[in-house]
């Protein structure tokens, strides 16, 4: 029994070494110059492994075919994830939110403790891309890449979605499945950065927020997500954290939603309002514009006093209650208005992919190629922030890679 898998990254990996323990021989085949590229930047350089919460709990946060993944959550665990890189050397942690990371916090312990359960006496690594599929009579026979054919009996693809080409994920993939007769679902960005109308005049580009509450609301008003963390201003929009997580939930019509900033989440209108007044007390004899140093970033005040409609240079003693509501009111709302996403390239995943009505989801398998599976973003699924879209990949990869070396 061959098995060959094309691509070395997380879902990768976790076939080619799964794999290997029951097939005679892995053909890994990857066209970067080393494997695991994208799971390199992973988290900021961190890797977010998984999520230590429930699997039941864990499948709702993938807004797209989440129960499609009931098999392979079940079958290869957020636990078992961690006892795999455990047994590889790599101690884990669990921080806030149930986030997972490597004790190091650095992403490279976890490439190199996956390149060494992939890449065990039977795997032979490869470096080339491969540009087609060699299907007879309905079943796969191999592969033809840039260094030449390569023939098996299963084919597991894993090349990832079309985010981050600069790491090998440049979308390659979805044209094997479709030679394959597979369908496309539409390609979208998905943990992405926000373009907002309010970027160029605001000029906040750079300025890093932590400790603040975003909610996001439809161009009719209704709430559609809800965090607190940290953000950060671009020349374009926002970008962060809780603007990634965000973007999941508006990704169907992002035009017009807006996001509402609240820089003081921890402090209610009145108490907000109470502290300004104390500030206020403290420096009666400053302008407006040389008293917010203590309560905002310096490149937020005049952005605050602008939204608030109150002359910067006024002395603070003269300030009205009115005016000093307003001031509040923008810091506890300090409203963007969404423009659209940045491209694909940029986005963090790939929403959409090959259609999971036409993979088995007990095996990864084709249904309309007998010996064929999928693994990981190539699949149409993603995730929340949080570790789920790296589970996905351990999951889906394990269990391809276990399907296609039993021949399930």
């Amino acid at each position: 029994m061959t098995v060959i898998v094309c691509g070395a990254g997380a879902a990768g990996l976790m076939a080619a070494g799964t794999a290997a323990l029951y097939a005679d021989k892995v053909i890994l085949i990857e066209k970067n110059d080393r494997p695991g590229k994208k799971l390199r930047i992973t988290g900021k350089g961190r890797c977010n492994i998984t999520n230590a919460c429930d699997i039941e709990d864990m499948i709702a946060m993938y807004p797209t075919n989440g129960k499609f993944l009931y098999s392979a959550l079940y079958t290869f665990t957020n636990e078992d994830i961690c006892a795999l890189l455990e047994s590889l050397g790599v101690k884990v942690k669990t921080e806030r939110g149930g986030r997972v990371f490597p004790v190091s916090d650095d992403a490279r312990d976890v490439v190199s403790a996956m390149r060494s359960y992939a890449l065990k006496k039977n795997v032979k690594l490869v470096r080339g891309s491969v540009r087609s599929l060699i299907i007879e009579n309905g079943a796969v026979r191999g592969v033809n890449t840039s260094v030449g054919r390569f023939e098996g009996d299963r084919v597991i693809v894993c090349t990832g979605g079309a985010s981050y080409p600069q790491t090998g994920s440049d979308g390659s993939g979805y044209k094997l499945a479709r030679q394959a007769g597979h369908t496309v679902t539409e390609l979208k960005p998905s943990l992405v950065p926000v373009e907002t109308e309010e970027s160029e005049k605001m000029a906040l580009a750079g300025l890093s927020l932590k400790n603040v509450g975003v909610t996001a609301l439809s161009p009719e008003g209704k709430k559609l997500y809800s965090g607190f963390g940290e953000m950060l201003f671009t020349h374009t929009g926002v970008s962060g954290p809780l603007i990634l997580s965000l973007s999941a939930h508006i990704r169907k019509q992002p035009e017009g939603c807006k996001i509402n900033i609240d820089l003081k989440p921890a402090l209610s209108a009145e108490q907000l309002d109470a502290r300004i007044l104390r500030d206020f007390d403290r420096q009666k004899k400053k302008h407006l514009v040389n008293s917010l140093d203590e309560l905002l970033p310096k490149a937020l005040i005049p952005v605050i006093i602008e939204i608030s409609d109150v002359d910067p240079h006024k002395p603070v003693c003269e300030i009205t209650r009115a005016e000093r509501l307003r001031i509040g009111g923008a810091v506890k709302c300090l409203s963007l208005t969404v423009k659209g996403f940045r491209p694909l390239a940029e986005a963090i995943v790939t929403s959409g992919g090959v259609k999971t009505s036409e993979i088995n989801s007990s095996t990864m398998g084709s249904k309309k190629v007998s010996g064929l599976y999928f693994a990981g973003e190539i699949i149409d699924i993603d995730g929340y922030t949080g570790g789920y879209n790296l589970q996905a990949a351990w999951s889906t990869g394990y269990l391809a890679g276990l399907s296609a070396a039993s021949g399930e």
